[in-house]
């Protein structure tokens, strides 16, 4: 058994015999159950004493939004020979490791049966998720993009069908990045350095808003969170600033007016804020009835628990 296995089944075993204040999380990508970023992330939770359980597509499953179908019984090996080929199966899970599952679908489905029966299968009858949480993605989530994006159609899946609270994380990457950025297996030899600055800037925002306490998010809402490339000095997390975006672009008399920040009432675009020079991450607040701007009240209500994270922007 491998440290990070052993580590995070003594978590585990610690928190059910502890009483911890650690929540119970289900965990979704679109890149797959054995991508490295979302591996990576699960450990942090597992060893910050949180009871987390991964349900994420068997193979990458990018660009598929809210896609919904039951998983068909699974003939060939998930991705990075992750399962073996022939299972027959439609969901399984590590041999070792009861957290870690698979299914064979859509990034939404895998979330909607994380939820249903995975998580109360490693959990216990009658104990359910209580905040859902996706990625980080390997690449942005911004704007244009989030309709189409299975690390928001898994989260808002679970903030507007389940109304369980719900934040996707996503990790900007660059084609020239080399180690830096792309797909790895969670086994790689030689990991990209940004699987670990994502998931400590993830954790970050995470347990900023467990510590805030229940509800953690207003209803039917979700975080888009995008974090800057690990570049330069943005290879330590705590270079990082965050802001409070919105998704879409301000219109006049089509866009409602935003929380008052910075002495204004039009928060700055996710899209601008992450490609600015500098280390950000943006944190937008979203409506998961149409995957839009959440209005001014309900970006209040997330001001209200991580305000003092947050720092103004200028451009």
């Amino acid at each position: 058994m491998g440290v990070r296995s052993f580590v995070k089944r003594s978590a585990l075993l610690a928190l059910a015999a502890s009483g911890s204040h650690g929540i119970r999380i289900i965990q979704s990508n679109d890149d797959g159950w054995a991508e490295l970023n979302i591996r990576e992330f699960h450990s942090r939770l597992i060893e910050a004493g949180h009871d987390a359980v991964v349900s994420a597509p068997a193979e990458n499953m990018s660009g598929k939004g809210s896609s919904d179908e039951d998983p068909k019984p699974r003939t060939e090996a998930c991705e990075y020979n992750s399962c073996p080929a022939g299972t027959n199966e439609t969901f399984g899970s590590n041999a070792t490791d009861p957290t870690l599952n698979w299914v064979n679908s859509f990034p939404a489905t895998s979330m909607r049966l994380g939820l249903s029966t995975i998580g109360p299968g490693v959990w216990g009858e009658g104990q359910e998720a209580q905040l859902a949480i996706t990625g980080p993605n390997v690449g942005s989530n911004l704007f244009a993009q989030v309709p189409f994006s299975g690390t928001i159609g898994s989260a808002c899946y679970a903030a507007h069908e389940a109304g369980v609270p719900a934040i996707a994380f996503s990790g900007l990457s660059d084609s020239n990045l080399g180690l830096l950025g792309g797909n790895a297996a969670w086994n790689s030899t030689e990991p990209p350095a940004s699987a670990a600055v994502f998931a400590e800037l993830a954790l970050n925002l995470t347990s900023r808003i467990i510590d805030s306490g229940a509800p953690y998010l207003p209803n039917d809402t979700y975080l888009n969170v995008n974090m800057a490339a690990p570049l330069g000095a943005c290879a330590d997390a705590s270079a990082y600033k965050w802001v409070l975006t919105r998704i879409d672009p301000s219109v006049p008399l089509l866009s409602s007016a935003d929380v008052q920040r910075c002495g204004q009432d039009t928060l700055p675009q996710e899209t601008k804020v992450v490609h600015a020079d500098g280390c950000y991450v943006s944190v937008s607040v979203g409506d998961c009835s149409d995957k839009t701007t959440a209005t001014a009240d309900v970006q209040q209500a997330v001001v209200d628990k991580i305000g003092d994270m947050l720092t103004c922007f200028s451009s």
